[in-house]
């Protein structure tokens, strides 16, 4: 068993928590003001909800940074990392068009996008550690979940 990186692991896990954090700068103002009075489906969930929901989805995205990171770097490696951080900076972006524009349907176009740099960063992520990609599967899932509230709230706009 390989010995853990401590520090490369705190970063790796801070990376994608610091990503959560600029996203709620956009969103944390919109969920308390004009987000509480459009028009949203009665299953929407709270909004309560989404705070821990992102935590551990982005504290699992840490980890599998952590794991292909923690790997020898080659160039696989490196293609993954670099689809890694555009599909965090893509997350981040769709804060600012859903919550700091409120530009519903160009959010929903960037989340798939979004949802595409994800599977994308899942298959590279499995080529390197099984445990890395599967540590994405959640954030798949949620992203899919997401992508059709925000195509729903469109709608409803």
């Amino acid at each position: 068993m390989k010995k853990i990186n401590f520090g490369r692991l705190l970063i790796s896990i801070a990376i994608p928590l610091v990503a959560g954090f600029l996203g709620s700068v956009f969103t944390g103002p919109a969920v308390k003001t004009w987000y509480l009075v459009i028009n949203r489906p009665t299953w929407n969930p709270p909004s309560w909800l989404f705070a821990p929901v992102w935590t551990a989805l982005f504290i699992m995205m840490g980890i599998a940074l952590y794991l292909v990171w923690s790997k020898k770097i080659d160039r696989k490696i490196h293609v993954a990392l670099n689809v890694f951080a555009a599909q965090l900076f893509l997350n981040i972006l769709w804060s600012v068009f859903f919550f700091g524009m409120g530009n519903f349907w160009l959010a929903f176009g960037e989340i798939l996008i979004l949802w595409v740099f994800i599977l994308l960063t899942i298959l590279k992520f499995f080529k390197i550690d099984k445990a890395a990609g599967w540590l994405l599967v959640p954030y798949i899932l949620w992203v899919s979940f997401a992508s059709y509230l925000n195509f729903t709230i469109a709608g409803l706009n």
